[in-house]
């Protein structure tokens, strides 16, 4: 065991060496001393705008050097207690090595992944929203299921959820949910999702059991909220409506006008929040929702390939999927655009979607090199 687990550490350091010259750590270290003096400087918040883009950046920084400063002091551990290994011919000491090892390798994938995480939003939070699409009641059953397993997937990785807005299906599902989720790297590794997802099974709705196929749209927004960013709105491009929040009930849904509808009247786009308790709160994260929604609509006009990712018509509809979902009659999961699959659809529908995500990730990196 010991040759085996000191080949495997001497692989570790040596991809750990690799990636910090690829991630370009002293730099970055150099950065964060820069951004963290900076905000040391007594008239730090005088000009708010400036201080805010400061702290975006030092969050950015430090979301790289701290996952390498952590894995720097791992892989020191470890080589210490193969030392002491060596020295004391301990077996509960190689163990706990080969524990320490797992440990390391681990935190190597994590940072190996964030490394393909270049793009310029990559480190903000984001709204993921999911759409049904065609196939009537089944969509909006798949549109629910896609809602459970991007909550699933967020909570293995640590990420919060949180819902902004549901419209339910009244006979099954839902037709639309809006999810704001926070955490590391969120848009970053979500942003492979944008697109068509395809179910095909056996309907539960149908008395005669025969397969559907269905269809829902997601979407993922970078959220912008507190930053500066180049997005310019109006007040009089507004229509603000004030409508009673929908939902269960309860003591303060339904009994006051807490929800908040806004229309951008020059593009035609709408938003709105229903889940907060208060008119002010709504309103806050629609117009963050909004500011969200300009910057991918401006995006848009300049990426033919966001475009792309719905068809020609924006379609939610067959021949534009990026992903399928086989239950019936075999079971298979299979991105289309990375050639990636699986059969463990149960994995996949509960949450355990990163090798899809890498491989989107790794894909995007080497056509961009």
């Amino acid at each position: 065991m010991s040759a085996e687990l000191k080949q495997r550490i001497e692989d570790s350091r040596a991809a750990f060496d690799e990636l910090k010259v690829s991630l370009k750590i002293e730099d970055k270290i150099g950065e964060l001393r820069r951004l963290e003096s900076e905000m040391e400087k007594p008239d730090f918040w005088n000009d708010q705008g400036r201080a805010k883009g400061i702290v975006v950046e030092l969050k950015t920084v430090k979301a790289i050097t701290g996952p390498f400063e952590k894995l720097e002091g791992g892989l020191s551990e470890l080589e210490t207690l193969v030392q002491l290994a060596e020295e004391e011919s301990c077996d509960d000491t190689w163990a706990e090595a080969a524990k320490q090892q797992d440990v390391v390798e681990s935190d190597l994938e994590r940072l190996r992944v964030q490394a393909l995480l270049a793009g310029p939003n990559d480190h903000r939070d984001a709204y993921l929203s999911v759409h049904a699409g065609a196939g009537g009641v089944d969509a909006c059953d798949w549109a629910s299921m896609l809602h459970r397993m991007y909550g699933r997937y967020a909570e293995r990785a640590g990420f919060s959820v949180r819902e902004v807005d549901i419209l339910p299906e009244t006979e099954a599902g839902i037709r639309n949910v809006t999810l704001h989720v926070k955490g590391t790297f969120v848009y970053g590794m979500l942003r492979s999702e944008i697109g068509v997802h395809r179910l095909v099974r056996i309907s539960p709705f149908d008395a005669q059991k025969r397969r559907q196929t269905s269809f829902a749209a997601v979407d993922v927004l970078p959220d912008f909220e507190g930053d500066e960013i180049e997005i310019d709105i109006q007040d009089s491009d507004l229509r603000v409506d004030l409508y009673s929040a929908g939902g269960p009930g309860g003591q303060h849904v339904n009994k006051t006008q807490s929800a908040v509808r806004i229309v951008h009247q020059p593009s035609g786009i709408t938003v709105q929040c229903q889940n907060e308790r208060s008119q002010h709160a709504n309103r806050r994260q629609a117009m963050a929702l909004l500011q969200a929604r300009l910057f991918r609509f401006e995006e848009q006009k300049r990426d033919e390939e966001l475009k792309k990712l719905y068809g020609e018509k924006g379609e939610i509809a067959w021949g534009h999927q990026i992903r399928s979902y086989t239950l019936q009659p075999f079971t298979l999961v299979k991105d289309h655009r990375t050639g990636v699959e699986t059969s463990n659809t149960n994995a996949v529908l509960d949450g355990d979607l990163t090798e899809f995500i890498e491989a989107y990730l790794q894909q995007k990196a080497e056509a961009e090199a």
